[in-house]
């Protein structure tokens, strides 16, 4: 308390009894006990008032033993099932009255995620121990931790965790479970491929084969698609070379989801064989695109165009006249109107009715009045002469790469189109250029309007471009590629369903099995109040399984990471709606866990180096312990905290004043005092 504070104390004290002695005792002939009674309580009311004006402050002191925290890190991931007894034991060691006495304990567990150690099952399919490191960081901030670590060593996702560098205040121990002998090995690695396949063409498929050990080992790979070898070879593996990259191009035959699996021969006193193969899926579809190419004349473009976009084995091109069938047109999902005229009128009407995409070429014959009255986006000026024009890449295009045209040498094109207004929303795949001027005007554009897609070229002679593309590079893909990207930008339309369903037809092991999909209301709303179903039917043992789709940001997700490996298929469906959307998806059988042969200690190890701890082996916990209980950095710390309370603050001495006065006050009154 201040030297100040004390004065106003002793000054208060004086003023209560110069109050007291004033009103009670001073020429008070008679001073009995009443009044002695009476200025006692008017000095305790007084006084306390005064305490409370000056409001005094008191420190209070309290003192804690705080002790460092002790946090148990166990891995939960299924390649440490094997030793599930060990670890459990490992984990109860910890628990002693000497441990508890000088360390806060706390145990948790990790496989894809950190969570509280309740019971150990190890069941993770995946392990993210640099997560888990990361997280308790955060955690314990700022408070002296030491972390044990009981893992195999051997993480399937996230950072590197050897890299993980604690603060001073924390310290990592790892305790290695497993074997970490190093035994001779072979193993596949990831398999890359496409997700689905069109029938008829080629997909890639690429993988790689690892060996483990020092000895020279000739091995051999099967590469199948549904049972049947699609592809074999040999290769010798050694200490030097020990990564066999392998690429190839399958065939697609048939429809449907095709199991690729692929696979090595087993070394000789090799341990570890689950490695051995791995296996994925993928869809082959049937989605060929029709597209009528509709031409009154003959003329070389129509064979350019037919053989250019049927290079895509999925596109299909009818050469039709003007006066075909509507019947004829039905299942055409694309139109190519070349040099259109009057009689075209029918074709026209038609595409408009089912509100088809277009692609409109023009040249000497081409009727510019018809196109203009046939209301298709633009209007172009007629009576102009033939003349020739050149093409100009537009390097702003947005709707699609197509970087990669080139127009090194190409032939000019012939039109007597006049200016073209285009009333449309319309980007430029290709300027024109006439006698080298840049007349800022298209020749080749994409138009969008009324949720529809059209294009449109204003010249003839495309066949040219097509011989050009050949004579430049002795193959026709730099016009095919061109116009397949085209054409594929004119057949895709906007998905505009209220229900959406977003999944993978292949996942690789059950942990990643998840389906999202996302519900619109009438007016295009995402609608949160919705509730979503989803049916999931094993197609083996026809065992069916329903869950509702939990609302997430923005969508709905349903987690499937329960299925065993097999085929399937999902109906999703909104209660109170018709709205269903189906499919189906394959879970390969596969568990990342299983593909190590041994323990990693050497990363553990480097892990102990960067966060300031040791690296023990279970028969070495004893040590661990007694470092535990003897290193002097790892001691309990005892803390005072001074809390400074005022006088105020004290309710007791309210009361006191209170009482004292209302005492007071009753006494005067029963013993008649004014």
């Amino acid at each position: 308390m201040e030297s100040i504070t004390v004065l106003y104390i002793i000054l208060a004290t004086i003023v209560a009894l110069g109050i007291v002695v004033f009103q009670y005792l001073y020429k008070q002939k008679a001073k009995s006990k009443i009044y002695l009674l009476l200025a006692f309580l008017r000095f305790v009311g007084v006084f306390g008032l005064l305490l409370l004006l000056i409001n005094p402050q008191f420190s209070q002191k309290s003192y804690t033993l705080e002790k460092p925290n002790l946090v148990i890190l166990a891995d939960n991931s299924t390649s440490i099932a094997e030793h599930g007894k060990e670890v459990k034991k490992l984990v109860s060691d910890f628990y002693t009255d000497e441990i508890s006495e000088r360390f806060q304990l706390a145990a948790y567990k990790f496989g894809t995620d950190l969570k509280v150690l309740d019971t150990l099952t190890f069941t993770d399919k995946n392990t993210n121990l640099h997560q888990s490191l990361t997280a308790l960081k955060d955690i314990y901030a700022r408070e002296q931790t030491v972390t044990v670590v009981l893992s195999d060593g051997n993480q399937t996702i996230g950072e590197d965790y050897s890299f993980f560098s604690s603060d001073q205040n924390n310290s990592v121990y790892p305790l290695v479970l497993g074997d970490t002998t190093k035994y001779k090995d072979i193993s596949v690695g990831p398999i890359l491929t496409n997700k689905y396949a069109f029938l008829k063409n080629k997909f890639p498929l690429e993988t790689y084969i690892a060996y483990q050990g020092e000895s020279t080992e000739s091995v051999s790979v099967a590469i199948k698609m549904n049972d049947n070898v699609v592809h074999r070879e040999s290769f010798k593996l050694d200490a030097q070379s020990n990564l066999k990259t392998i690429a190839i191009q399958v065939d697609a035959n048939s429809v449907g989801i095709k199991n690729l699996e692929v696979a090595v021969s087993r070394l000789p006193e090799e341990r570890n064989i689950e490695n051995n193969s791995r296996t994925t899926s993928i869809e082959v579809i049937d989605e060929k695109t029709k597209i009528a190419l509709i031409s009154d004349i003959l003329h070389p473009d129509l064979g350019a165009l037919k053989k250019s976009i049927e290079s895509n084995e999925q596109r299909v091109v009818s050469i039709l006249k003007s006066n075909t069938s509507n019947s004829s047109l039905e299942e055409m999902d694309l139109f190519i109107f070349y040099q259109p005229t009057s009689r075209f009128n029918n074709a026209f009407d038609y595409a408009k009715s089912k509100n088809a995409n277009t692609f409109i070429i023009t040249g000497t014959q081409t009727d510019y009045r018809f196109l203009n009255n046939s209301d298709v986006g633009f209007e172009i000026e007629n009576g102009y002469p033939e003349q020739e024009v050149f093409g100009l890449l537009n390097n702003g295009f947005t709707k699609y790469d197509i970087s990669d045209f080139d127009l090194t040498d190409f032939p000019p094109l012939v039109s007597d189109a006049g200016p073209v207004l285009i009333t449309s929303q319309y980007e430029t795949l290709l300027g024109t250029q006439i006698k080298g001027l840049d007349v800022q005007q298209p020749l080749m554009a994409v138009i969008e309007r009324n949720a529809s897609k059209h294009a449109l070229i204003l010249g003839e002679n495309l066949w040219k471009w097509r011989i050009q593309t050949y004579r430049n590079s002795s193959k026709f893909d730099n016009f095919d590629e061109y116009m397949g990207n085209l054409i594929r930008y004119l057949t895709s339309s906007k998905n505009k369903s209220r229900l959406n369903v977003d999944y993978e037809k292949v996942y690789e092991g059950s942990s990643n099995t998840v389906i999202t999909a996302t519900y619109f209301d009438e007016a295009f709303l995402f609608d949160l109040n919705a509730k979503v179903n989803i049916k999931v039917t094993n197609m083996e043992s026809n065992k069916i399984q329903t869950n509702p789709m939990v609302l997430k940001n923005g969508y709905f997700e349903a987690d499937l990471s329960n299925l065993i490996a097999g085929s399937y298929q999902f109906v999703v469906s909104v209660e109170n709606e018709s709205k269903k959307e189906t499919g189906s998806f394959v879970i390969s059988e596969f568990d990342m866990e299983n593909q190590f042969v041994s323990s990693n200690d050497e990363k553990l190890e480097k892990l102990a180096a960067n966060a300031g701890g040791k690296l023990f082996y279970p028969s070495q916990i004893d040590e661990l312990l007694q470092d535990l209980k003897e290193n002097e950095a790892y001691v309990p710390t005892e803390k005072s905290t001074e809390n400074i309370v005022s006088l105020i603050d004290f309710r007791i001495l309210l009361a006191i004043i209170v009482l004292a006065f209302a005492v007071e006050w009753f006494i005067r009154k029963y013993n008649g005092l004014i």
